[in-house]
């Protein structure tokens, strides 16, 4: 900045990605080549798998509400037609001059009529309980996909051709069972009405009228299917360009301090009028499309009302009602017209149906894409090492060669290159991790420190060789500690037990007092008050008041809950422990070890620069207080301070070049700085 100081925020924002992929490298599979949004048989494969989600068997809530308003809605049809030929029945009392009978006429028609709107509006009330269970059975289905294993991180860093896939959970869903369930009442009874006016229809002007109608439907279904085919991608377009917007605005959001401390308040005016324009161009071509489906829409509606008379009139003209008097051929006309008029209506409404159908073809498209994918993610993930278990041990490699039991890791000659460029990072790297023996990474930027913790998680594989995972998640087990901490909503308590909280609600409500031991530990005394007790529900978002190094405190904090805790006066050891790698969460264990018990094998923390934002002296304090703790540590770190907090120091050189060696400073640690 031109004669004064140029402020860099401790958070930069550098792209469209920084919001979901902060402190990862952006890996991008080439994205694949996306089948045409169209109304086709892909759109009807997709459109089926949907509905097998939202009637998965019977006797489902589902099936039910469907079959209740099937029987709604023919008994809405019944009442229908009763007060349709109501007006006929007028024309004969009134041409009699029969007061009693209009007496009685009126009274049945009021009756049919309440009958009728009680009727309709149970039709509403079912279609509305339909839409809401259809979106919690779709939005639970993609959210068990989504969430299983790694499958939301592989979609969001290693896959770029799925975009917005919170739109098309969140909006995306909850348009398409809207837009469905209006749909269904109108759907469900179609076939019977148009069955029954048919056949009343032909029984009072012959073979002509139903003909006549029926190829009235085919040509208006012909000509709407022409002007919907191009709408339906333009749909899929726009919704597309509508999650761009919104994440715009949410990148601003959360990235907020770091674009004020760079004055960027102009460009990102700039950046986010582009995207809007683009969003609204495509939302003028939609509107210019739809004119021409509105146009067809409304002139088969207009013409529908002259073909029911011109169908009428031709009996009339040729004479076979030349017998009846005045009265009598009014009346007939009267109910004639209701059923040739109704057949057509229900045929109009099909092809009102058109912008609806329209609306469901590009949501189907954009879901079931979704589903795909998560699908064919959640199918690659099954055969990944780190969710082929659900508990790692020796027991599981038999006819292998054994390894020690003491051993969490063993990698042996592994390769690992970056997924999208194939850029070599490590070759050929043996390594075998175990109790005691913590392990430094260091290195440039760029040569694969942070690539190889995800390896090792799980995250992703290797190009060659083989890394076997040879303890459990739990006690005796392993956590990730990541350089950006991750908070969920809810209290202080849950952000430190995360993530015992949801799945096991009982945890941490007996040990307040040793929570709050480890937030003093943590350097975290003030926090307490700040958030009026453990069990605030706060409406902040944590990472709007917590610094940069108050969110490594307060992860060390929840690494500190996490560890082994040992109670029991006859000299029992009760471990009682949850660690878990990302998501994918483990059964919580509970473990008495008898007095006889020796050779514990204690937690494996890795640390991907987890103390990045803090002093020397309180990083410090944190490594000693991990190594009293009795953990082993896998840090990834540049500072020089750190090397004596472990036995071993992996140096990456990058294009595949390392180099392991002993650390001699641990040996040398003053007492009560170790172990």
């Amino acid at each position: 900045m031109t004669g004064g100081q140029y402020l860099l925020p401790r958070r930069l924002s550098l792209s469209h990605w920084d919001v979901q992929r902060d402190h990862f490298v952006l890996v991008q599979l080439l994205p694949q080549k996306r089948a045409g949004s169209r109304l086709d048989g892909l759109f009807l494969r997709r459109f089926l798998r949907l509905l097998a989600v939202l009637f998965p068997g019977w006797p489902s809530p589902s099936a039910l509400m469907f079959l209740t308003l099937l029987g709604v809605a023919l008994l809405e049809q019944l009442v229908i037609y009763q007060v349709g030929v109501i007006p006929s029945q007028y024309y004969e009392v009134l041409g009699n001059k029969d007061f009693s009978g209009f007496k009685t006429l009126t009274a049945i028609a009021v009756t049919l009529i309440i009958v009728n709107s009680t009727l309709k509006s149970f039709d509403q009330f079912i279609c509305n309980m339909m839409y809401i269970n259809w979106r919690k059975s779709l939005t639970e289905y993609l959210h068990s996909c989504y969430y299983q294993g790694q499958v939301y991180y592989s979609l969001h860093v290693l896959r770029e051709d799925i975009d917005n896939p919170d739109q098309r959970i969140s909006q995306d869903v909850e348009r398409f069972c809207r837009q469905l369930s209006s749909m269904a009442s109108k759907l469900v009874i179609s076939p019977f009405t148009l069955a029954y006016y048919t056949y009343q229809c032909f029984h009072s002007t012959g073979w002509l009228g139903p003909v006549s109608i029926f190829g009235y439907f085919v040509i208006g279904t012909m000509v709407n299917k022409v002007l919907m085919s191009p709408i339906v991608s333009k749909l899929v377009q726009q919704e597309k360009l509508e999650g761009d917007f919104r994440f715009k605005h949410m990148q601003i959001r959360v990235n907020a301090e770091p674009a004020a401390f760079y004055r960027a308040g102009r460009v990102e005016h700039m950046r986010t009028d582009r995207r809007l324009q683009s969003l609204l161009k495509t939302q003028r071509e939609l509107i210019g499309k739809e004119l021409w489906l509105y146009i067809g829409i409304n002139t088969f509606d207009y013409l529908g009302s002259i073909l029911s008379y011109v169908v009428i009139a031709i009996p009339i003209f040729s004479g076979v009602y030349g017998d009846l008097s005045p009265t009598e051929l009014s009346a007939l006309v009267s109910k004639n017209a209701f059923v040739s008029i109704y057949l057509i209506g229900c045929f109009s409404q099909l092809i009102d149906l058109s912008s609806t159908v329209t609306d469901v073809a590009g949501y189907t498209h954009r879901i079931g894409e979704l589903q795909e994918t998560l699908l064919s993610l959640g199918r690659k993930k099954n055969g990944n090492y780190s969710e082929a278990r659900t508990s790692w041990d020796l027991d599981s490699h038999s006819g292998e060669d054994p390894a020690p039991r003491d051993t969490a890791f063993l990698l042996e000659r592994v390769t690992l290159s970056v997924p999208s460029s194939g850029k070599l990072l490590i070759k050929d790297l043996s390594l075998r991790i175990s109790q005691g023996n913590s392990v430094m990474i260091v290195g440039n930027t760029g040569t694969g420190k942070t690539s190889l913790l995800r390896v090792l998680g799980g995250l992703w594989e290797s190009t060659q060789g083989s890394i076997r995972m040879l303890t459990c998640f739990g006690p005796r087990g392993v956590v990730f500690l990541p350089q950006r901490p991750f908070f969920t909503d809810g209290s202080l308590r849950e952000q430190v037990i995360y993530p015992l909280k949801e799945i096991y609600p009982l945890s941490g409500s007996a040990d307040d007092e040793r929570i709050v031991q480890f937030l003093e530990l943590a350097g975290l005394t003030d926090l307490l008050a700040r958030a009026g007790g453990l069990d605030e529900q706060v409406d902040w978002n944590w990472y709007d008041i917590l610094s940069p190094g108050e969110m490594q405190r307060l992860s060390f904090a929840r690494l500190f809950y996490l560890q082994p805790k040992y109670a029991d006066a006859l000299g029992e050891l009760q471990l009682i422990c949850e660690m878990f790698l990302g998501d994918a969460a483990l059964s919580y264990r509970r473990c008495l070890v008898g007095r006889g018990f020796v050779g514990l094998m204690t937690f494996l923390s890795v640390l991907d620069e987890a103390t990045s934002a803090l002093t020397e002296e309180v990083e410090h304090e944190l490594y000693r207080l991990c190594l009293q703790l009795g953990m082993t540590l896998i840090s990834v770190g540049h500072r020089p301070s750190l090397e004596k907090f472990h036995s071993w120091i992996l140096k990456l050189h990058g294009e595949g070049r390392w180099e392991l060696t002993r650390c001699e400073k641990m040996k040398r640690l003053p007492s009560g700085e170790g172990h």
